[in-house]
């Protein structure tokens, strides 16, 4: 002691409180070294075990579907039909998959590193799922398989999870469509689930008259709608299989994430429509010229077009015309107009909503595009509303881009 103080008291020494801050420096750099080399390992870790949960989302059930215990006898001719689904069946469930144990330290470490690991690069199917799985669209179990004595396809849709509220209500109308791709033209549907966002349809689905060789190359396309009685239906999600990736031996049954639906993306067409307001007579004039460039439809590459007219007031229905049926035709002049009365005082409450649909003879149509014309519409619809309003008697037609 004695000679430490003398050393500190000699000339061109260092202070005491000098040498101590130098100790806790040391001893800082020390502990950061450790914890960044601690965390460099544990990132890896947590990062391999993200990437391997992430690549087991969507994938297959290993279950297989119970094979059909009712035999039903169907019209022949390679035609689809939806059966009832056969009593006391029921589809194999995920609810005992196995989940990888955790340590108290990774749990610890994931719960200090987890915004870092969400900002980290990873690969691009890694980054595709995960933006998938932050939409919420849920997923949907279904099972496939294949008679080679009756050459027939059966699909099975079963239910659905966790999809998302589409509704005010906070809730959706669920129904799903069936398609073979390429074919569009011909699909099934199974029966509207109202108010239920976890749906059970259990519903089976044949395509008779399918060799087995065409069907391999087909591809199973399964779209979630959300049922509107009087507007468009909300598109949820979707899911394709291709069947050459499917072992059709016997049924299968898969669970699989729903994804964006990709039919919306694109142009839909135009269509040219004149307005004439008559004020002395408290009317509308809508006439329907023609479309260009409209949407195709169908498998064939067109669509069957009409032109329906619906006259709001105050967001209630009063009432609707439509157009002839345009049969295969992306180009088509209709030349129809209908009257509407409407009182001079109720002008600005008013909305004409024009909806361009698809015909389908065996299924639901299709909306192809809608536009609403009132005060309070887009700004192309606004100025055609207001010319109309500013040139009473005459016929001011204009051009409108369908929207979805």
């Amino acid at each position: 002691l004695y000679r430490s103080d003398l050393y500190l008291s000699s000339p061109g020494a260092p202070s005491r409180d000098v040498l101590l801050v130098s100790a806790i420096i040391t001893v800082s750099l020390s502990v950061t070294v450790v914890l960044c080399g601690l965390c460099h390992w544990c990132q890896r870790k947590l990062g391999k075990r993200y990437k391997n949960s992430l690549e087991t989302v969507g994938t297959p059930d290993s279950g297989r579907g119970r094979s059909e215990k009712k035999a039903i006898k169907l019209p022949a001719g390679g035609k689809a039909v939806n059966t009832a689904p056969v009593p006391g069946q029921t589809p194999h469930d995920e609810s005992d998959r196995r989940t990888e144990p955790r340590s108290s330290v990774s749990d610890l470490v994931n719960s200090l590193t987890s915004e870092m690991l969400m900002l980290s690069p990873g690969s691009e199917e890694d980054e595709a799922h995960e933006g998938c799985s932050r939409e919420n669209l849920g997923r949907i179990q279904f099972s496939v398989g294949y008679n080679f004595q009756e050459s027939t396809l059966t699909v099975k849709i079963m239910k659905a999870q966790e999809l998302p509220a589409k509704d005010f209500s906070g809730t959706s109308d669920p129904f799903v469509k069936i398609y073979l791709l390429p074919d569009k033209k011909h699909k099934l549907e199974t029966k509207v689930k109202r108010k239920n966002l976890n749906p059970h349809w259990n519903e089976t689905f044949l395509f008779e008259g399918f060799p087995y060789e065409k069907v391999v190359q087909r591809i199973l396309y399964l779209q979630v709608l959300d049922y509107d009685r009087f507007s468009r239906n909300d598109p949820i999600g979707e899911v394709s299989i291709p069947l050459n990736k499917v072992d059709l031996t016997q049924m299968q049954t898969f669970w699989k994430d729903l994804k964006p639906c990709s039919d919306g993306s694109g142009s839909r067409g135009e269509l040219l429509l004149s307005l004439c307001y008559n004020p002395s007579a408290n009317s509308i004039i809508v006439n329907i010229i023609k479309a260009r460039n409209l949407k195709a439809m169908d498998i064939g590459g067109t669509s069957d077009p009409y032109v329906k007219v619906w006259l709001m007031y105050k967001d209630k229905r009063v009432e609707k015309k439509k157009t002839v049926t345009m049969k295969r035709n992306l180009n088509p002049i209709f030349n129809e107009s209908f009257a509407f009365d409407i009182p001079t005082e109720k002008l600005r409450e008013t909305t004409i909503i024009i909806t361009v649909m698809d015909k389908d003879r065996l299924s639901r149509n299709d909306v192809i595009g809608k536009i609403y014309l009132s005060w309070k519409s887009g700004p192309g619809e606004v100025k055609h509303w207001k010319d109309m309003i500013a040139r009473p008697r005459q016929p001011v037609a204009q051009w409108h881009q369908l929207k979805a």
